[in-house]
């Protein structure tokens, strides 16, 4: 085995890795082969998921800092250095993105009949006037001017809101006077993107185009402060510290603590500011001031702040064109009869895989649940759910009608506290029991208990899932689950819900392996056993899928398994620290990243144990915060059919070379040469087979049916 303590260069930094992940987004983007407009929506997506990391990820490290935390990371960093080449990297980041946007995408929209008017001052006089006008109507009731002064305070600036600040001088005053501070937020509550009224060129072709809110702002500012001259005004964003640590075991009332912690996170430390490149350098120098700010954490933007502006634009309609076709989630083709959803899961256990197969039935089972005689409690855990949840209406729908309901909502899920908040207390009202989380731990669970009393007894169905039990992100993001009536898992399911509520750990386990007490140890288990089966000179391979990779234990047994001669292929969306590829240490490791259309997020493993494989899906990364902090379940899949769907899933991913980039050991990642190859899209194949599978069973019952749609991306 190789000295593993030798180098922390075996290792790569779980920041950096992320945002290389990050550029795997930002590549999609820059791919002239994919429609127009999703371009648009992965350079938002870019944005977006930038907005996160640093107010989670460098507020962390920067928290590091101020407390004298020096601990290199696994990677040999201490929290200083991280957050220099953190700042080396997205800035270097941020520059290719709007070069991505301005040489790239805002020309080939214009080529495309949409023009996206940069400044308010290249308006012609015609759009000047509706611009002025819409802002009379629209925008100047809703905005509030705000002075800095001896007597007024400078304004508190939320988080990622779009501000003008500006420098002002009253009427006639002398030119040597020093000018004045002045800002106004850009309205959240009005159309980023307005689309002015439309006109012909000379050919006679329809043009489109759109100005952004916040130059019709800066346009019109003069009339917010009318005794002054305007002397410079630019927008500006800033980022603060959303990150926060709760004092559970001090805590009395967890509820109360999470209201009060996101009241301060409104005050949180300012760690990026983001503002135009051109900026009156007496306005930056004041809001460095009084954001305590370094230059390392300013970022001078050449073109619109706040990219994800784009989502909007991808909304815009009549561009159906430069968008893939819309696909629609096939229904799961062992629910397609009259039977009730009860007793096809006592036929046998199905395998549900999503987007590509409706989320549907999950919501069905929780609603047929609730309206169902026969079923005496329903249990679920709920991490994030949407705005409107169906699954939130039947769980109050059942304790109206008398069932024993149960939920754990985890408070602690971070970005959903306050959407949980609302959810648990309109639970509460219902009848249910709702249960906070437990101490410490973040529940991070999916699954449904359902117990029914029938003919021969209480029979308890179960739920389990990778992913959340939202229905709307479930049209985006790839997830597995299964229904069951096993009974070894309903009775493990018990105990589950039972350790929530309670303090029961229970001994032993049948078949699921449950966060954060027992799944460390079977997962190095698993591991060791490939290890010693290779060692033996048996056939040793483990296969696994996942969204992040970064436990220095799991490595190291990855890297042992890897030098006892075990073929390893790792599926790793995003964070991968560990490094594929080096002699004598993981040569025998292969990593790739999928980066599509929908958002992997699946978990699934697979470990060769000499001929009889182990499957197993579920809700943990391979990160500490999973292994060790979270309440996280993984679960076997013990049929047949089911081993195979499973297989299946992983043996596509590993073909696909369109959506798929290879990991060199340096942490970087490259896509294959696909020269004389045929090109394998592993999502456009889910699509297309589930369209199918569904088809064939439409067909079987309805013989006129024809094909009823096409995947997502022309065939």
């Amino acid at each position: 085995m190789p000295d593993l303590k030798k180098s922390s260069d075996n290792y790569i930094n779980r920041e950096l890795s992320w945002l290389e992940f990050n550029q795997r987004v930002m590549e999609e983007a820059r791919d002239r082969s994919l429609p127009l407009f999703e371009r648009l929506k992965f350079l938002s997506i870019t944005a977006s998921n930038l907005d996160e990391f640093f107010m989670v990820r460098v507020a962390s490290l920067k928290d590091m800092v101020h407390a004298g935390y020096k601990k290199p990371d696994i990677a040999g960093m201490t929290p200083t250095e991280q957050l220099e080449r953190i700042s080396q990297r997205t800035h270097a980041m941020v520059d290719m993105q709007y070069s991505t946007y301005k040489r790239a995408l805002i020309p080939a929209l214009r080529q495309e009949g949409l023009t996206v008017i940069g400044e308010h001052e290249d308006l012609s006089a015609e759009e000047a006037e509706a611009v002025d006008r819409y802002f009379e109507d629209m925008v100047y009731p809703v905005l509030t001017p705000m002075a800095f002064d001896s007597s007024r305070p400078f304004p508190l600036i939320l988080n990622k809101t779009l501000n003008l600040a500006a420098l002002v001088r009253k009427k006639n005053a002398k030119e040597n006077e020093e000018p004045e501070f002045v800002m106004v937020q850009v309205p959240s509550v009005l159309p980023r993107v307005v689309e002015l009224p439309t006109a012909a060129d000379e050919e006679g072709n329809r043009i489109r185009k759109v100005i952004l809110l916040e130059e019709i702002v800066e346009r019109n500012i003069r009339k917010l402060f009318l005794n002054y001259d305007i002397i410079s005004a630019h927008p500006f964003r800033i980022m603060r510290n959303a990150d926060f640590d709760l004092d559970e075991d001090d805590t009395e009332d967890l509820l109360e603590e999470i209201k009060k912690q996101l009241k301060k996170r409104r005050r949180g430390e300012v760690i990026r500011l983001e503002i135009e490149d051109k900026t009156d350098k007496r306005l930056l120098k004041i809001l460095k001031k009084e954001f305590e700010i370094e230059n390392s954490d300013i970022y001078m933007i050449n073109g619109p702040l706040d990219l994800t502006f784009l989502m909007k634009m991808y909304g815009l309609e009549g561009f159906d064109r430069l968008k893939y076709k819309k696909y629609v989630p096939q229904p799961v083709p062992e629910l397609m009869n009259d039977e009730d959803i009860f007793e096809n899961i006592r036929k046998e256990d199905i395998f549900l895989f999503h987007p590509y197969e409706s989320f549907e039935p999950v919501t069905e089972f929780v609603r047929t649940a609730a309206k169902d005689p026969k079923v005496l409690a329903i249990k679920q855990t709920l991490y994030r759910v949407s705005s409107t949840s169906p699954i939130i209406a039947a769980l109050e729908e059942a304790a109206g009608n008398g069932k024993q309901v149960t939920v754990l909502v985890e408070l602690k899920a971070r970005f959903d506290e306050e959407n949980n908040i609302v959810w648990a207390k309109r639970l509460e009202k219902a009848g249910c029991h709702v249960i906070y989380g437990l101490v410490g731990l973040k529940t991070h669970s999916k699954i449904t208990l359902v117990v029914r009393y029938e003919d021969e007894g209480i029979r308890r169905y179960v739920h389990l899932g990778t992913g959340n039990y939202n229905d709307s992100t479930a049209k985006q993001y790839t997830d597995c689950g299964i229904f069951t009536c096993n009974e070894r898992i309903g009775e493990d399911a018990t105990a589950v819900f039972n350790m929530l509520s309670g303090y029961s750990e229970p001994e032993n386990w049948n078949e699921l392996v449950v966060a954060p007490l027992w799944l460390r140890k079977k997962l190095l288990k698993l591991i060791g056993r490939e290890t010693e089966n290779a060692k033996l000179g048996l056939p040793a391979a483990i296969t696994a899928k996942m969204n992040s990779l970064c436990d220095r234990e799991i490595i190291d047994a990855l890297y042992e398994a890897s030098s006892a001669g075990v073929e390893i292929d790792l599926i790793v969306r995003g964070i991968c620290c560990l490094r594929p590829g080096i002699k004598g240490l993981s040569e025998n490791i292969r990593v790739r990243s999928i980066v599509g259309n929908f958002l992997e997020h699946a978990r699934i493993m697979k470990f060769f144990n000499n001929g009889d494989p182990l499957y197993f899906m579920g809700s943990a990364d391979w990160m500490p915060r999973n292994l060790d902090r979270r309440v996280e379940i993984v679960f076997p899949v013990l049929e047949k059919n089911d081993k195979l769907k499973a297989e299946h899933i992983l043996d596509l991913e590993l073909q696909d070379n369109v959506k798929a980039s290879e990991m060199q050991p340096d942490g970087s990642y490259e896509k294959q040469d696909l020269r004389g190859k045929k090109k394998v899209d592993s999502q456009l194949e889910f699509c297309r087979e589930a369209t199918e599978a569904a088809d064939r069973i439409r067909k079987l019952r309805d013989p006129e049916i024809t094909r009823t749609f096409i995947p997502c991306e022309a065939e």
